[in-house]
């Protein structure tokens, strides 16, 4: 964990996964030709374990100022992505996975390098789905709130005789710029 973060959620995933990574995976083996031969081996108990091992490697959080995945037997992936940097959430639920009654959240992030996968992470399975999105989103507001704050003299209340001195100072050289503008 990076230094001043605090764990706000950790999100949990539906155990449906497993059962809906078994049967994707089923069935791309049954149409494949390489499938075939491989396709004993899935249905005799690999399947099982391989899907039941992916499922235990799901973790998300959200913390104060980013949201970490990570997923993969073979090939693990991990992402952190700042909070600032997400531009869009969006559900995406076709009609295999609403008969399993989960859904996949689409995170979209600026930047990326010109490269799609790499300003996109998907997360399949989170239940509250709808509530984990809607507190990614209102921690983002915050940390945008706090990133883009700024004390400016006209703005701060606090320090009201610099504030008028300024506004008299821009109003000064704006009359002089009409002044010259008539000229």
């Amino acid at each position: 964990m990076i230094d001043n973060e605090i764990i706000l959620n950790k999100a949990t995933f539906n155990p449906k996964v497993k059962t809906y990574i078994y049967l994707i995976v089923l069935f791309y083996l049954f149409v494949s030709v390489i499938g075939w031969l491989l396709l004993p081996f899935w249905l005799l108990g690999l399947g099982n374990w391989i899907s039941t091992k992916f499922f235990n490697t799901l973790e998300c959080q959200l913390t104060s100022k980013n949201l970490r995945f990570s997923k993969g037997i073979i090939f693990h992936i991990e992402k952190t992505i700042p909070l600032e940097n997400i531009q869009d959430l969006s559900f995406y639920g076709g009609p295999i996975l609403r008969a399993f009654g989960l859904t996949l959240i689409r995170i979209e992030t600026a930047g990326g390098g010109g490269k799609h996968d790499n300003n996109m992470m998907s997360m399949l399975g989170i239940n509250g789905a709808e509530n984990f999105k809607v507190e990614i989103l209102n921690q983002r507001e915050k940390v945008m709130k706090e990133k883009y704050q700024f004390s400016s003299p006209v703005l701060d209340n606090t320090n009201s005789e610099k504030s008028d001195e300024l506004l008299r100072e821009i109003k000064n050289v704006l009359v002089e710029i009409k002044e010259a503008l008539k000229k």
